[in-house]
């Protein structure tokens, strides 16, 4: 199915065709690639607006997910009865947060951009399920 690649942030510039081809991979990989996935990036101000309204935490952050199966277990892949309920979601990627980390920790952009986010949901989904707080072993890396 579809990925949507939106930018709606100016601040740091966006390679798409690699971005892109590094998402498709890991859709690959991860065996998504049926389930139609928006990955929206945006600046610091946008995702901290995000983070205060969803989150209640007034803060910019790297990564805000929006499931559409939210009744899904952590690391389970939905298994939709329908077509039109072939859709993850959305992910927001806080590009200007994380561009400023990686520059912090002379970190590859594009790596930590995809690989990252998917680590970061996986261990929010099950931080809600277990009552944990499990962060990423790179969280302090970059």
């Amino acid at each position: 199915m579809s990925l949507v690649l939106r930018n709606l942030q100016k601040v740091i510039p966006i390679r798409r065709v690699p971005l892109r081809a590094k998402i498709e991979a890991l859709r690959h990989v991860l065996g998504v690639r049926q389930f139609d996935l928006g990955i929206i990036c945006v600046d610091n101000e946008r995702i901290q607006r995000l983070n205060s309204t969803y989150r209640r935490k007034n803060v910019p952050t790297d990564v805000l997910s929006f499931p559409f199966h939210e009744n899904l277990k952590a690391g389970k892949i939905p298994q939709p009865d329908f077509q039109e309920d072939y859709n993850l979601g959305d992910i927001f990627l806080g590009v200007e947060y994380i561009f400023q980390q990686c520059q912090e920790g002379n970190e590859d952009y594009y790596s930590v951009l995809t690989m990252y986010q998917k680590e970061k949901h996986i261990l929010d989904e099950l931080n809600k399920l277990t009552g944990t707080n499990l962060q990423p072993l790179t969280k302090n890396h970059f």
